[in-house]
């Protein structure tokens, strides 16, 4: 064996016949497996005559099957990609790896899981610490049929392997990494469990308490990596995840499009994925505000300020109150509700949940204002349906949601200067100001107002009876992807989600890009749980972007986020990128290149990345010119050629992209140039620049 690494693909594999063998075998043990969890829905015959607690039997049996088959059902995904061997003629030693645990009739393994401990050093194992393996084996696989195999020895370490030099990251199973960066995408998130590399798998395993942060650049695989942890720690703390729950939180429906697939191809289905509006019941949610708006909405005196606007509906009476009762009149005082607002405001923690303590009061001092002393009781009876008594419980102590709190808010300038005019200058506060809606249901609310909600959905509580209706739940660990991003509000909404404080946060402060983008991870952390100490960990290895594209696109980085450093990447050679002057007018000239693309053999999905401002220009001229296009929507990247904007391309990867107009998006952006450096961060395979303004300078250095 060689004294370091070095890999055996020339020709056909001398063993490749007998991992045939040996992949077809675990086919039909999972197969078997299969079959038997089918036949577990047998178990349990329930007859007309049968008990509930045999039906009850059943139900649970037929979930277990249910979550067990859906394990098992891997599409096109390979069962087996690799092996270790940790002994040269010990096959006790060797374990293959797959994306699941098979196990034969005697109940031997014949593949291990991925996220099984002793599968981890298939990922982590390099020339200097090679985690007690001789061997490491990657396969080559079209669904069920073996077409290469790629070996990496393990020997001899007294000395420095010279084809592992200090300052170039170890790669592991180089010849089918760089297969699977070069394969065109579909416009779906594909997993990379076949060839997840050692610094993304320490991440993955990382330990479950607290919050990891991940900073990566572009095409160093953190969404990805944050999806198979995911599904890492549900295998590893199966309990109490399971009944805990695991929340995924991506920036749009886009994106969750695009990820939907990768958790399921890794057995996972039952994650649950969603954007922030997701975790609000009963609103709508659509669009954006205004850059200045949504910075007053995601700044975190929006918290006291909805306090006080909650406060300003516990009003005292203006008038008192005389209702007739018989012969007689009953009375409260204004001074009488004025003791009753303050103590429901001091017994009770949500404004809802004080709502009966209101009413009992308010019955008990009109029965105690008759010289017979009834029953509160009979007198709640008697005049529950009186207007007078209505109207005066609508103005001490309304029943709200969060919906009609900020509707009436959002629509009385003399609420929010009430609410607000001590925490933000009158102009600023006067920003939220919009014309109240005959109903708040009917409201279609922005993204930012989704925090706003959340707040007042925190100190109003749910409305009497409606507990289990307007609840919300807590998450065991919550998975957030381009956190960067978030508003210190938005990062509230999550905090008050996260049942124990663990949290895995990805992203990239160079692509800071949305009203809130931060310039370091500390002004994300201090709006996080922090029971625990924070781990920083990063990604320094790109994989998907080759070189030249990389090079172009740090001279942006530059400008963008001074003191990042772009990620080394993994594929030196590749085509340069191409910047085309419109010299005849932008469209022709983008039409023209996109036939181009279009045309080229290896062309995969291609993205024309816009300023939202050529938008409908593009699709016209597209349109008219018969090229088929598709736009960005919620079922992702679902044509071979897609218009997108630039504020929707972020996590998103292509083989083909096209920026038209720099010049435009960094003058459109809030981030103009996290924008641009963004953009040109997606393909995979070709990047054109098409321009007919003038560049900006930093791309013409």
């Amino acid at each position: 064996m060689g004294t370091f690494p070095k890999q055996e693909v020339a020709g056909i594999h001398p063993e490749l016949d007998a991992e045939q063998a040996v992949i077809d075998f675990a086919y039909a043990c999972l197969e078997e497996a299969r079959k038997n969890a089918t036949r577990l829905t047998s178990m349990v015959e329930v007859g007309q005559g049968g008990t509930e607690q045999a039906r009850y039997e059943r139900e649970v049996i037929y979930e277990q099957v249910l979550n067990r088959l859906s394990q098992l059902q891997l599409g096109d995904s390979s069962l087996i990609f690799g092996r270790i061997d940790q002994g040269p003629d010990d096959e006790d030693a060797s374990y293959r790896i797959g994306r699941l645990g098979v196990w034969d009739r005697n109940q031997d393994p014949v593949v291990v899981d991925w996220r099984a401990p002793v599968a981890e050093a298939f990922y982590r194992a390099t020339g200097r610490e090679p985690m007690g393996l001789v061997r490491r084996r990657h396969f080559a696989t079209r669904g069920r049929t073996l077409l290469a195999i790629e070996d990496e020895f393990f020997g001899d370490l007294t000395r420095l392997d010279a084809e592992d030099p200090d300052d170039v990251p170890h790669i592991a199973g180089q010849g089918a990494l760089i297969a699977a960066l070069e394969a065109a995408r579909t416009g779906r998130l594909s997993d990379i469990v076949a060839t997840i590399q050692g610094e993304q798998d320490a991440i993955i395993r990382a330990p479950l308490p607290g919050v990891l942060v991940c900073q990566g650049g572009p095409g160093t695989g953190k969404t990805v990596v944050a999806l198979h942890r995911a599904a890492y720690l549900l295998y590893t703390h199966r309990f109490p995840l399971d009944g805990q729950g695991l929340l995924v939180v991506g920036p749009n429906r886009l994106f969750l499009a695009y990820i939907e697939q990768v958790l399921p191809s890794l057995g996972e289905a039952g994650v649950e994925m969603a954007v922030l509006a997701d975790l609000i019941n009963n609103v709508r949610v659509e669009g954006r505000d205004l850059e200045p708006v949504a910075r007053i909405k995601g700044d975190l005196r929006m918290v006291p300020t909805v306090a006080k606007a909650v406060r300003d509906r516990q009003r005292v009476l203006r008038n008192d109150v005389r209702i007739g009762y018989g012969l007689r009149s009953l009375w409260l005082t204004v001074e009488q509700s004025e003791h009753i607002v303050r103590e429901a405001r001091r017994r009770f923690r949500t404004h809802n949940g004080a709502r009966r303590f209101v009413e009992s009061e308010v019955f008990a001092t009109l029965a105690a204002s008759h010289p017979d002393d009834p029953d509160p009781k009979v007198v709640r009876e008697r005049l529950r349906e009186s207007s007078q008594l209505r109207e005066a419980f609508a103005w001490m102590w309304p029943i709200l949601t969060p919906a009609q709190l900020l509707n009436d808010l959002y629509g009385s300038k003399a609420l929010l200067r009430s609410a607000g005019n001590k925490r933000f200058a009158s102009g600023d506060i006067e920003l939220l100001y919009r014309p109240r809606a005959e109903r708040a249901e009917d409201i279609i609310w922005r993204d930012s107002d989704v925090s706003i909600l959340d707040e007042a959905r925190e100190l109003l509580g749910s409305r009497p009876g409606r507990k289990h209706e307007e609840g919300w739940r807590t998450y065991g660990h919550i998975v957030v992807d381009e956190a960067q991003d978030l508003s210190p509000m938005d990062l509230r909404v999550l905090s008050r989600r996260s049942l124990n404080g663990s949290m895995t946060v990805v992203g990239d402060i160079a692509q800071s890009t949305g009203a809130w983008a931060h310039n370091s991870w500390d002004e994300v952390l201090r709006h996080l749980p922090d029971r625990r100490e924070p781990r920083m960990v990063e990604l320094t290895v790109g994989y998907r972007i080759p070189a030249p594209m990389m090079s172009l696109a740090a001279r942006v980085l530059t400008k963008a986020a001074p003191g990042l450093k772009p990620p080394w990447s993994v594929r030196q050679d590749g085509e340069p990128p191409r910047i085309v002057r419109a010299s005849s007018g932008l469209m022709d000239a983008l039409i023209d290149v996109v036939r181009d693309e279009l045309e080229a053999a290896d062309a995969g999905n291609i993205a024309v990345i816009h300023p939202a401002s050529l938008g409908p220009a593009l699709a016209q001229a597209f349109t008219e010119a018969g090229v088929p296009f598709g736009k960005a929507n919620r079922r992702g990247l679902d044509q071979r050629l897609t218009l997108v904007p630039v504020g929707m391309v972020k996590g998103l990867e292509v083989d083909a992209a096209i920026v038209v107009e720099p010049a435009r998006i960094v003058g459109e952006e809030a981030q103009g140039m996290r924008a641009l450096y963004v953009a040109l961060t997606r393909a995979t395979k070709r990047l054109r620049v098409v321009h007919a303004e003038p560049l900006p300078d930093v791309l013409l250095e």
